[in-house]
């Protein structure tokens, strides 16, 4: 169990890694067409498109990462108010039902992705992108994601409670920071 944690987590993390290397390409490529377009006076056809890839590809890539951080939105108001074992029960089920949802659309993302590569599709610009390369990070992203659940669904019933308390102590970072 802990190695398939273990695995999980790192490739997460790789991806993380990919996301970030993404976003900052989409940073210099806008820089670039900024320079291009307003001091060379050059056409940009390609910078707007490539942009948009990018910041969706980090998106997708960056989740299961973000999965990890607890960086997502989350009320958890309820969950941090009630006992540890009621606690459990509601954790288990939302990561349940998101791993649902996200398997969902990792089937439907690769579907989609697969059928943009098979048909030949492209971008109706002038690069005219193949557009499986803009529709594959959906289904890694979701991928990796859904056995991220998995592998946050494992640890929640691996952690011994005083572990699970101390996860779940509400505003603890932000008192952390107000206190000197």
């Amino acid at each position: 169990m802990r190695l398939y944690i273990a695995i999980v987590s790192a490739l997460s993390r790789l991806l993380a890694v990919v996301a970030m290397f993404a976003l900052l390409a989409a940073v210099l490529v806008v820089s670039d067409m900024v320079f291009e377009r307003y001091v060379l006076g050059r056409s940009t056809a390609w910078q707007t498109e490539f942009t948009a890839y990018a910041i969706v590809a980090a998106t997708f890539l960056g989740a299961p990462w973000t999965l990890i951080e607890r960086g997502h939105v989350n009320v958890d108001l309820l969950q941090i108010s009630v006992r540890p074992r009621l606690r459990v029960v509601l954790e288990t089920s939302a990561g349940l039902a998101s791993l649902l949802f996200v398997a969902l659309l990792a089937y439907a993302g690769w579907l989609h992705f697969h059928e943009a590569l098979s048909s030949g599709w492209t971008s109706d610009t002038v690069t005219a992108t193949p557009l499986w390369i803009p529709l594959l990070p959906m289904p890694v992203g979701t991928g990796v994601l859904a056995l991220q659940y998995i592998a946050e669904l494992m640890r929640l019933f691996s952690e011994t409670p005083s572990e699970r308390a101390t996860r779940h102590a509400p505003f603890t970072d932000t008192t952390k920071a107000a206190r000197p």
